[in-house]
């Protein structure tokens, strides 16, 4: 049954397209899983997600009951194996509660941001002219503040609150998909099967969004994965400065904000969750390298 389950989704002549495209998505975990570093990073998102999905589980204490009696005990305390904070808080617990929070983030700003850029870019790359001429200029205004600058400015008038957040980082992040998108426009809007399907008769809509919309979708993808370390920091630096999620939501950003102030004689208060965020930025930008590699057409062959 294994022989002839392989044989079928690495047969070179598929009878249907189903078959094509779960054939392609097979070789494409295959050659996924010839890199160890792309395996690391995927191990460590799905860490993320069962945390954030399995918290009352992995979660020794409940992240918001406060204990004065047991506050800034250090790492290694029976019960609290990464310490508690000035409030008393577990802070293991804290950081997987806050891995919701950071999936959260994650998850909105990856279905708003990719999708924004994606549209604007085919548009901008198909159609050329003026509309190119203003929708890449409008990007270029966006590109031309630092990300983490406009987001701030953004929540300012926005108000702080992680919805708020969730939107200016969304409005900033997306400048990038749509210069990607733009840039696989203008390689496949002269190509022969777009000059065919418009010879039989479809609009510019159904040409953008059935066959030049998909052509870019690899180049998002990898994208997408590789500025999602960006969005965490981007978060955690929103949180820090006390415009992003508000206490007491055990968000990374906000705990390292906290702790600060207990840097030097209770270091692990900052520390924990900073080496959080830097593992699960490490994780997306492990994953995002090995889907480059996947999904490139240059190295689709090797």
């Amino acid at each position: 049954m294994t022989q002839t389950l392989s044989q079928w989704l690495t047969d070179p002549s598929p009878s249907s397209r189903a078959q094509a495209r779960i054939g392609q998505a097979w070789l494409a975990w295959l050659r996924l899983k010839r890199n160890h570093l792309a395996m690391l990073g995927l191990a460590i998102i799905v860490l993320l997600c069962a945390m954030a999905a399995f918290a009352p589980l992995f979660a020794t204490h409940d992240p918001f009951t406060q204990n004065l009696g047991q506050r800034l005990l250090p790492p290694g305390t029976p019960g609290h194996w990464l310490g508690t904070d000035d409030f008393g808080r577990d802070i293991w617990s804290r950081i997987v509660y806050g891995a919701r929070i950071t999936l959260y983030i994650i998850a909105l700003v990856a279905v708003t941001a990719p999708v924004i850029g994606l549209a604007i870019g085919t548009v901008a790359g198909y159609f050329g002219g003026i509309v190119d001429t203003v929708l890449m200029r409008i990007t270029d205004i966006f590109l031309a503040f630092p990300r983490l600058i406009l987001a701030l400015a953004l929540v300012a008038v926005l108000g702080p609150g992680i919805v708020n957040a969730v939107l200016a980082i969304a409005l900033t992040a997306w400048p990038p998909y749509a210069r990607v998108a733009r840039a696989e426009t203008l390689t496949v809007r002269n190509s022969d099967y777009i000059a065919a399907v418009r010879l039989q008769g479809a609009g510019a809509g159904r040409i953008i969004w059935g066959h030049v919309m998909p052509m870019c979708l690899p180049s998002v993808i990898i994208r997408v994965t590789l500025d999602m370390a960006g969005v965490i920091l981007i978060a955690a630096g929103l949180g820090f400065l006390g415009l992003g999620v508000q206490p007491p939501l055990p968000e990374w950003g906000l705990m390292i904000s906290s702790g600060r102030k207990f840097l030097f004689e209770q270091w692990w208060v900052a520390t924990m969750p900073g080496l959080a965020i830097f593992l699960v930025s490490l994780g997306f930008n492990l994953l995002g390298d090995g889907l480059r590699d996947v999904l490139d057409p240059r190295s689709a062959s090797r």
